[in-house]
């Protein structure tokens, strides 16, 4: 996973800690149609459970999705996600790809994604935050009071 690859980059820093991912994808937008598309993933320590993508296709508005990490991670390898976020890999052979479809209200796109360098980037975040950690960090009290009571207001 390097800037060596064709249509893949990674900066192991970005601003605020972020990890950042960039990948050429494709919208599928029938059998033999397709559409080159830019996807930046960013991963951020801080907030662990999730991973923002942003979507660019040349000419086109920029499209910010937040995707659970776990969805991302299962979805390589089967099956993944209910409702407006779905993946599942197309194949499980060297250089393979997996199918993201995102949907909101009666709109829908497919990509397709390189497996190998995605599975690597995840792995990468893993080792930053280890799953099943996501949450030690959180103060429950701090956390309770507020869904309760509203933030604490300095004085």
């Amino acid at each position: 996973m390097s800037g060596d690859q064709p249509g893949v980059q990674n900066r192991r820093t970005a601003p605020h800690g972020c990890r950042r991912l960039s990948l050429d994808i494709e919208r599928v937008l029938d059998v033999s149609a397709r559409q080159a598309i830019r996807a930046e993933f960013r991963y951020d320590p801080a907030l662990p459970l999730t991973v923002s993508v942003e979507l660019l296709a040349e000419g086109g508005p920029r499209v910010l999705w937040r995707i659970g990490r776990d969805l991302l991670q299962q979805g390589l390898y089967a099956m993944s996600g209910l409702g407006d976020v779905q993946m599942w890999p197309s194949s499980l052979e060297e250089g393979a790809t997996a199918r993201l479809q995102l949907a909101s209200g009666d709109m829908a796109a497919l990509f397709e994604l390189p497996i190998p360098p995605l599975a690597a980037w995840l792995e990468h975040t893993y080792s930053l935050v280890p799953a099943g950690q996501e949450l030690a960090g959180v103060d429950w009290d701090v956390t309770t009071a507020d869904l309760l009571h509203g933030p604490a207001t300095p004085e």
